[in-house]
């Protein structure tokens, strides 16, 4: 049998990228109660200390994006997932939250680039009409690594400890870094003159900053509702095993959605798939708001999974588009925003999970979806494709 060429393995190494990052920065909502009981603090430290993950993650996308239009694309990931496989492995042998919460922060910094570096690559190597379809088959790589993160690290932390998921996601990111020397280089694509410029251009696109806007907002509400399902569940009274299990139907549902929403972007404008996306996000709010058993909460995370794979993915695409002169500071600012946006949500409701008012997080998170749904689907079904891009 002849072996794949490197253009047929970049997919599949850009999907196993994905799948590792993912895998890292879900692993943490299960253990959230573990790690409170054996550091012996609130959970809200806690609450906190994952948000510092979302925080630094966000923060430091616009600068992987820059460092990759210098350094190259494969070389960034493989520098970032290097440090990565240190940073993630130190948080597993900490003592004190604030140990914790800063050795996941420097990994949500490292561990940042994995992903918007893939999204850029396939912006750079994959046409316009066919960019849709690559990116929802990046979120199986995605749906895979929440899924086996939400079930492994659950049952880890109720049966084994909390600590041994951050060292094998230290393990998978120190051997991707390896395996992606077989990832081929994309030819430059970008030349600016100064390091700030593509930032200045993104600064002066109001299509960009309307996209960055809506993904900070889009962040706050799914990664903020998906990242306290699982306290929430075992506020209910149900295991870290079963509240892990319960949110790897998310994994699950995108998994099973992503190829479905790539074939009807060929044939639904993208705006509808937001719009589809966004009515589930609200569904889903108002599911967990209404009750946090497993069975509601089930249904819960298979809304907000139909949620990521139309609306995110959508919005996604759009970012690879809206700029293409400054692709990979658009891409990387938006993962950033939309990550801020889950630190920022994180902080704001740490005390009412500490309270158990999920209910009242909950109903909030409903208020957000219905305007952010309307707003992003009637801009994008208003905006111009700039020339060159051709497609939906």
């Amino acid at each position: 049998m002849t072996p794949p060429s490197p253009t047929e393995r970049s997919p599949r190494l850009l999907q196993i990228t994905a799948f590792v990052s993912t895998l890292d920065r879900f692993a943490m909502p299960p253990m959230l109660i573990a790690m409170a009981h054996e550091l012996n603090v609130p959970l809200s430290d806690i609450v906190t200390a994952a948000g510092a993950y979302f925080l630094a993650y966000g923060l430091t996308q616009p600068l992987w994006g820059m460092i990759s239009d210098r350094a190259g694309l494969v070389r960034t990931m493989r520098i970032a997932l290097s440090l990565s496989a240190v940073c993630t492995t130190v948080a597993a042998f900490s003592s004190t939250a604030l140990a914790l919460g800063v050795a996941r922060g420097l990994t949500g910094a490292c561990f940042s680039a994995a992903i918007p570096a893939s999204l850029i690559y396939l912006g750079d190597t994959v046409a316009a009409h066919r960019r849709q379809r690559e990116v929802t088959n990046l979120m199986a790589g995605v749906a895979l690594g929440t899924a086996l993160a939400s079930v492994g690290a659950g049952a880890l932390a109720q049966f084994a400890s909390w600590r041994i998921a951050f060292v094998l996601t230290g393990l998978a990111a120190l051997a991707l870094a390896i395996a992606l020397r077989g990832l081929p280089q994309p030819p430059r694509v970008r030349a600016h003159g100064t390091l700030l410029a593509p930032l200045a251009a993104v600064v002066r696109s109001k299509p960009t900053r309307l996209v960055l806007a809506l993904a900070f907002v889009e962040g706050g509400l799914l990664l903020g509702v998906l990242t306290l399902l699982p306290p929430a569940v075992e506020a209910s009274g149900a295991s870290a095993t079963v509240a892990g299990a319960v949110t790897a139907v998310y994994g699950v549902v995108v998994l099973g959605c992503a190829r479905m929403v790539g074939a009807m972007s060929h044939h639904m404008h993208t705006s509808w798939l937001i719009a589809l996306g966004a009515v589930a996000a609200a569904g889903a709010c108002v599911l967990a708001a209404l009750s946090r058993s497993p069975g509601v909460v089930v249904a819960s995370a298979g809304l907000l999974g139909v949620a990521w794979a139309s609306m995110h993915s959508s919005l996604q695409t759009w970012a690879t588009e809206v700029l293409p002169a400054a692709r990979a500071t658009v891409v990387s600012g938006f993962a950033g925003a939309m990550f801020l946006g889950s630190a920022v949500a994180a902080l704001l409701v740490g005390g009412l999970a500490e309270a158990n008012r999920y209910a009242e997080i909950f109903g909030w998170a409903t208020a957000v979806a219905i305007p952010l749904g309307l707003v992003a689907t009637v801009a994008r079904m208003r905006w111009i494709r700039p020339e060159g891009e051709p497609g939906r």
